[in-house]
């Protein structure tokens, strides 16, 4: 298992915040009073409708879940069942999402595969999610409970032995749910690897939380949690992992903020910039103004991001990093999500091995992912002979270095060097430095 880098945390205290992606500061999230030793900062939406809020909840599950006596589903069992949704490529060249679920007992295990396959196809068919699904493997690990359902459902004082001690009523906000964050990790250790983690609470009220850049051993950077059966709490998971992935800052506001003050921000989605400043310098998302967008109207600076309603600017009026009452990422969004699912995993791998040299007849064999054809990525995959592009073998999976035109001469070999490279052209990028980070090449040499 590969270890992930992570966002640090500060003593006990565990951070959700946007990475920086660039110079400057990232738009810091709201931090209630009374934090301490032992708490984490999660993020939260009231209602489907709703912008979303921050909090300071335990990082463990409080004494009343774990007074009574709990038995081995607490921990995940030495030879806990994993299974995949999809494995799509070696771990170190994709991004691993690990689902698992909470509040399903032992004979309740086909229902929580089947919700999981369920809530996976929901957010897949989000745009980029959809067309960069092949990116991914999705792995699911059996978390077993005592108990069916979940804690704080559908009244406060009620509390169920599930191995995740996951419970409404967190913080005292009726519909935020959250996690013993050591169980969900044990549990997540499970799996091959795991780079986001969702948990699926086994109940139809609606609820969920986001935690990013949690410190844990395993190498994941968030958990996102929803209800099982309820439709809406799916959004929760496809926001979270705009942050984790995509390192976008919130879209909505805290009247309390006021006007911002700061630096201009990291986050490629917020800016200190109007449009006319943009444009004439070049900066933020200058490239995509006036674009129709999907996530409606036209592609502008609207004032009111990160926390701030005034000094800040956001893209679009709308988009699913602002509000749940929407599935779309605006255009920013999205080419900040393929920069961060390239950050992770590679559209090229190969079976055949690259640190031994090659000889002329040799099959080289190109895997690339399978991306959807209807959706918006267009990748290409080139060879190229010492660093010169062999147009007729464009597309070609299978060729051997003699079919690539290599030949000997007086001992000599005319093309040393073979590569195949994977040129991401969708038109959703448009920044020249993401559409260098989503190329990825494989390199041969050749024999002596």
């Amino acid at each position: 298992m590969r270890i992930r880098p992570r966002v640090a945390a500060v003593g006990a205290t565990a951070l959700l915040c946007v990475a920086a992606t660039a110079a400057g500061p990232a738009a810091a999230a709201p931090e209630p009073s009374g934090a301490g030793a032992g708490k984490v900062s999660v993020e939260y939406f009231p209602s489907p409708d709703a912008e979303g809020r921050y909090t300071e909840v335990p990082a463990s599950a409080p004494g009343r879940l774990t007074a009574q006596k709990r038995s081995a589903p607490d921990r995940a069992p030495a030879r806990a069942a994993v299974g995949a949704i999809q494995d799509t490529g070696p771990t170190d060249a994709r991004l691993d999402l690990v689902v698992m679920g909470d509040g399903y007992t032992a004979g309740q295990q086909g229902d929580f595969q089947a919700d999981a396959r369920a809530k996976v196809e929901a957010v897949f068919q989000i745009e980029p999610y959809k067309s960069y699904r092949d990116l991914f493997n999705i792995w699911v690990v059996d978390a077993v409970s005592q108990e069916s359902g979940v804690s704080g459902d559908p009244t406060k004082g009620v509390v169920r032995n599930t191995a995740l001690s996951s419970y409404f009523w967190c913080g005292d906000i009726e519909r935020l749910l959250c996690v013993d964050i050591d169980k969900v990790s044990a549990h997540a250790a499970r799996a091959p690897a795991a780079d986001i983690v969702f948990v699926l609470a086994n109940t139809t009220m609606y609820g969920g939380a986001g935690y990013s850049g949690v410190q844990n051993d395993v190498g994941y950077d968030g958990i996102a949690t929803m209800s099982s059966d309820n439709d809406r709490a799916t959004l929760i998971g496809a926001h979270e992992l705009g942050h984790s992935i995509g390192h976008l800052a919130d879209e909505y506001t805290y009247d309390s903020y006021g006007r911002y003050q700061g630096a201009e921000p990291a986050d490629r989605n917020s800016s200190v910039h109007q449009a006319p400043h943009q444009l004439a310098n070049r900066v933020k998302w200058w490239r995509w103004m006036g674009e129709q967008d999907p996530a409606g109207g036209t592609v502008g600076t609207y004032e009111g991001s990160g926390y701030h309603p005034q000094g800040l600017y956001r893209p679009t009026e709308n988009s699913l990093m602002r509000k749940l009452d929407t599935d779309a990422f605006n255009h920013v969004g999205r080419e900040g999500m393929i920069n961060g699912f390239y950050r992770y995993a590679k559209a090229l791998t190969t079976t055949t091995p690259t640190d031994r040299p090659v000889r002329s007849d040799q099959r080289l064999r190109a895997r690339l992912a399978d991306f959807d054809r209807k959706g918006i990525a267009r990748v290409e995959l080139r060879w190229y002979v010492d660093g010169a592009e062999v147009r007729k073998a464009r597309g070609e999976r299978v060729v051997t270095p003699r079919e690539l035109g290599v030949r000997k001469h007086r001992g000599h070999w005319h093309g040393r060097t073979i590569t195949a490279r994977a040129v991401d052209t969708t038109s959703a990028i448009r920044d020249p430095q993401v559409r260098e980070a989503a190329s990825s090449t494989v390199t041969w040499t050749m024999a002596r």
